[in-house]
Formats: structure tokens, sequence, C-alpha cells
């Protein structure tokens, strides 16, 4: 598989050949089909509700929370509230 960013191994372009070579869900059978399908989705965030937004931070900033291994967007959200705690915004 022909991986576009080394650092995340899900997260890979299918090749012609491998699309060529995948099965339809359609022709499975159906007691996988059924169980895929029944796969659970994430429920509704418990409150407060977050909001997904796009800002651009320091690469440096980013690979010290991505260091940090899984959960790294939640510890910044943790450091910006713990930010807005010690300071007032005018």
């Amino acid at each position: 598989m022909n991986r576009k960013n080394k650092n995340d191994k899900d997260d890979f372009e299918w090749t012609e050949t491998e699309l060529k070579a995948s099965k339809k869900i359609n022709s499975l059978p159906k007691s996988l089909q059924l169980k895929l399908a029944a796969r659970k989705t994430r429920g509704p965030q418990i409150s407060p509700t977050k909001v997904s937004t796009t800002i651009r931070l320091s690469s440096d900033v980013i690979a010290s929370f991505k260091a940090t291994g899984s959960g790294w967007q939640t510890k910044i959200d943790h450091a910006l509230k713990q930010w807005l705690e010690e300071h007032t915004l005018t």
C-alpha cells in the first residue's frame, strides 16, 4: 500500500490494483454484512460539546503534544483551558 504519511499507519492511498481486487460489501456473506452494518458508531458527546475548528499552531508545539501519544488534541484543549483560567482576555 502506498503510504501518504509514514507517521500515520491508518492513512494510506489504495493503488488501482488494490481497488480492483477489493470486494463490494454485497458480495460478502450475509452474516458478515450484518455484522459490519451493526458496528457501533460513536454516540453524542456528553456536554460540553466540542466544536471542530482549524487553527494554525507552531510545528514544535504540535510535535511536542503528538510526542505524548494518543489524546494529544485533548491535551491541547486542557492546556488552553488552563491558560484561560490563569489569564484575563480583554
